[in-house]
């Protein structure tokens, strides 16, 4: 499963070290779908994670992607490639890949599941999801992947409104 929080109209998702917004609900639906199972990330992301939160996740197990074989953190695995780290979460049922851009454009396509946070407005970042719409359709519709679920959030307190999206593997061809 990939889940990923991004600017739902240009699709940025990070700058430098630090998320574009801060929305404690999107926090706590990250912390409710992942806590318990194994997330796969790049050197980056798992950087950035430590900056905003002080470390690894508790309650998850940490595989960081990272083409520098001298890298390495208490609390997290590291591995040369995707493919290894794949390899090396076989058998577990709950893997979230978590990031980031280059993460998630080498995993979007063979995903069976997206869990996204769509924050609605546009963001300065560095950072960028990668393009994901010409992949969604209804389903019966020809495309690879239908949204099944959206919970919209309004704007609360200056926070920009946001929504809880899910999409699915329909079975179908890219279209």
């Amino acid at each position: 499963m990939l889940v990923a929080a991004l600017a739902a109209e240009n699709r940025v998702i990070g700058r430098g070290l630090e998320l574009p917004w801060h929305l404690s609900a999107d926090l706590r639906h990250f912390k409710a779908l992942t806590t318990g199972g194994t997330l796969v990330m790049g050197r980056r992301t798992f950087e950035s994670l430590v900056h905003q939160m002080g470390g690894p996740l508790p309650g998850r197990r940490h595989l960081i992607v990272t083409r520098d074989a001298a890298w390495s953190h208490a609390g997290a695995e590291t591995h040369a490639s995707l493919a290894a780290a794949f390899a090396a979460v076989a058998e577990e049922a709950r893997v979230f890949v978590a990031g980031g851009g280059e993460i998630y454009a080498q995993t979007l396509a063979t995903c069976d599941r997206w869990e996204l946070t769509l924050v609605e407005g546009v963001f300065d970042g560095d950072v960028v999801f990668p393009p994901f719409e010409h992949l969604v359709g209804p389903v019966g519709g020809g495309r690879p992947f239908a949204e099944t679920r959206r919970e919209a959030h309004p704007s609360v307190d200056g926070r920009p409104a946001f929504a809880f999206a899910t999409y699915e593997r329909t079975g179908e061809p890219a279209g």
